[in-house]
């Protein structure tokens, strides 16, 4: 509407309608017959000040797929026999992954440099910085480095508890019918699962524990007519937190089970050292000899137990994927609430 004053006294025209521009006079002059027109908003670029973004789809996909895709081939290089058999390769594929972290770490990067290149070009020619739709890449590059990071990681946990020691005890032997007070430690090295004769049970009576941080606790493996006078006890049942350490209660494994006549190797070098101080221990106060002791789980079914190795590996690395790909899901659902809701600014 355009309102127009006249000279001191003369009265005010008639407004026009439907007019979208408003002229007074000038400011300084009040009655001044200067038009004046005041500033109306830009609507420079694809969106308007207000305007909710558009989504990019394309973008949206390939945050949502690369990073997990990231995630579990790294999570599969280090879970898998790819680790232990060849770590060359294993690191090569480690490398790679990490080198689509940085082309996207790059990406990002110069994304943000060419925009603001581009918001100080556009403020100097007008006076206006105007922000575009935000970029996908700073978003996908900090997935991808965090799908790496946990693929990693992870990897390496399942492969530590389950997947070594699952490849270790297949690579190693199987003796049947093994009598403990005969055979000797040094003829079974290479053992991995072990059957002993019938008759073996655990002296109980001449347990020990070891304590350091956790208490590691030891029984003689024995058998035959005298199982009290044996030369050298070189076979013994280890367990984690499963005695006192000041007398004779080893309640390890299948220790109640008359079942029970099988050893499963111990594959864990971080703990063999603190079974062979309890069993040193075990030599001082029963005055007996242990000259090469081996370390062994005891049960009823060793095969059974090694083959749940490989499947708790299995299990944990479907549940990792699975699960990596919810969180993906859950965090490109939060950037495109996010993005949805910011407006340009021109």
């Amino acid at each position: 509407m355009n309102y127009q004053y006249g000279q001191a006294g003369s009265p005010m025209t008639k407004p026009m309608p439907n007019s979208a521009n408003y002229q007074y006079g000038h400011p300084g002059m009040y009655g001044s017959s200067g038009p004046f027109v005041a500033p109306t908003i830009s609507q420079k670029g694809p969106f308007a000040r207000g305007v909710r973004q558009r989504l990019n789809i394309v973008a949206v996909l390939i945050t949502l797929f690369v990073p997990w895709l990231l995630f579990t081939l790294m999570y599969w290089t280090m879970t898998f026999s790819l680790h232990k058999a060849s770590p060359f390769l294993c690191h090569v594929l480690l490398l790679l992954g990490l080198g689509v972290v940085a082309i996207t770490g790059f990406l990002a990067f110069d994304a943000i440099k060419k925009k603001r290149e581009a918001g100080t070009a556009q403020f100097l020619s007008d006076g206006n910085a105007t922000y575009r739709e935000p970029t996908w890449l700073i978003v996908l590059f900090a997935t991808c480095f965090l799908a790496w990071t946990l693929g990693v990681i992870g990897g390496d946990v399942n492969f530590f508890h389950n997947l070594e020691p699952y490849y270790d005890l297949i690579n190693l032997n199987t003796y049947p019918n093994v009598d403990p007070s005969r055979a000797r430690g040094q003829q079974l090295m290479d053992a991995g699962r072990i059957v002993f004769s019938e008759g073996t049970t655990l002296d109980l009576s001449r347990s020990m524990g070891f304590k350091n941080l956790q208490q590691y606790c030891v029984a003689p493996i024995v058998a035959g007519s005298d199982p009290k006078h044996i030369s050298s006890y070189d076979f013994w049942a280890v367990g984690v937190n499963c005695c006192s350490g000041t007398q004779a209660d080893f309640h390890c494994g299948e220790f109640n089970n008359a079942r029970a006549g099988a050893g499963l190797r111990l594959m864990r070098d971080d703990q063999r050292a603190f079974f062979r101080l309890a069993v040193q221990q075990a030599e001082a106060a029963y005055n007996i000899r242990a000259d090469h002791p081996l370390f062994f789980y005891w049960m009823h079914d060793p095969n059974a137990e090694v083959m749940s190795y490989m499947d708790e590996g299995y299990k944990y690395f479907l549940i990792g994927v699975i699960c990596y790909f919810i969180f993906q899901l859950f965090l490109v659902v939060v950037f495109c609430m996010i993005f949805s809701k910011m407006t340009t600014i021109a």
